[in-house]
């Protein structure tokens, strides 16, 4: 099974905290790219890491040349076309960059969109930047719409503060975009709030279709009522429809396993090897709000 994103890196600050430096990542293969990303060390508003922890919010390069991107030849010579730097914020300091490369081909399909409102405090929000791959109708289509908080896809995410994911889009009526979605070929969505600096909202949503999904599994946990343990609220794999079964007894404290140790930290990890089946890694990124952990997202790549 081909997976919509090809690449994934962590970038985090250096011990002076002036430079973001590659933490881990997983590469399908890539290994010259991976030796070139190896090489590299970003200033602030230095790359797509650098812009992404200068603007504080999430940054979409759909063309590497004459952009902020850094690694244009070895990015090319590896089939990637598109680069999207996640920060990771606690308060106003980074916590790290997560970046996703992905690449622009008949075969794959999906999106990656990021919304936001108005500076104003509009209660609208409109997509700002996405890559949609070859989806140029449903981008058409997505970049006219505006939601209001509480409907659709991103203003269930804005409303709740919490990630969302959705199934069966082409006969949701919650996905605002349903029927376009269905044309597309797109079948599953993942929304992420993210912190910011700037009071502004902005969230992701990822958009999977069924032959290359955004990441073999997705799973959302969340803090229980004591906020004594992480639990499993809900996820979508490709191969499995009883997660919620799988799962159901399943907890973790503060600092326990991989996912209690992103709790712990506030910093988002790859797993080299996961149990998901076909799955060469996993990434596990928290979602953090006025220093406070909302959730944990973790995909299986």
């Amino acid at each position: 099974m081909k997976t919509f994103i090809k690449v994934t890196e962590i970038w985090i600050p250096d011990k002076d905290r002036t430079q973001l430096e590659l933490a881990s990542g997983t590469y399908n293969g890539l290994e010259e790219f991976k030796l070139a990303s190896e090489q590299w060390r970003f200033d602030f508003y230095e790359g797509v890491p650098g812009t992404a922890w200068a603007t504080g919010h999430p940054v979409v390069i759909k063309e590497f040349t004459h952009s902020c991107f850094k690694r244009t030849e070895a990015a090319k010579k590896a089939g990637l076309t598109c680069a999207i730097g996640i920060p990771v914020f606690s308060g106003e300091f980074l916590m790290a960059v997560v970046v996703f490369l992905c690449g622009d081909d008949e075969d794959h399909a999906g999106a990656i969109e990021v919304w936001s409102n108005d500076p104003g405090g509009s209660d609208a929000l409109g997509i700002i930047d996405g890559y949609y791959g070859t989806l140029d109708y449903f981008e058409f289509i997505s970049r006219k719409t505006r939601i209001m908080k509480g409907f659709g896809l991103p203003g269930l995410v804005w409303e709740k503060g919490l990630p969302v994911i959705m199934a069966d889009l082409g006969e949701s009526d919650s996905f605002i975009r349903g029927s376009y979605a269905k044309n597309a070929g797109i079948t599953t969505a993942l929304g992420i709030p993210l912190s910011n600096k700037t009071g502004i909202v902005y969230l992701l949503t990822f958009l999977s279709a069924k032959a290359t999904p955004i990441s073999r599994q997705l799973e959302i946990w969340l803090p229980d009522e004591k906020g004594e343990r992480l639990v499993f609220n809900n996820g979508f794999s490709a191969k499995k429809s009883n997660l919620a079964e799988i799962y159901a007894e399943k907890t973790f404290a503060k600092g326990e396993g991989t996912i209690g140790r992103v709790w712990l930290t506030g910093m988002p990890s790859i797993i080299d090897k996961s149990e998901v089946e076909d799955s060469v890694a996993s990434l596990l990124m928290p979602v953090i709000n006025q220093g406070l952990l909302k959730a944990v997202v973790v995909f299986c790549l």
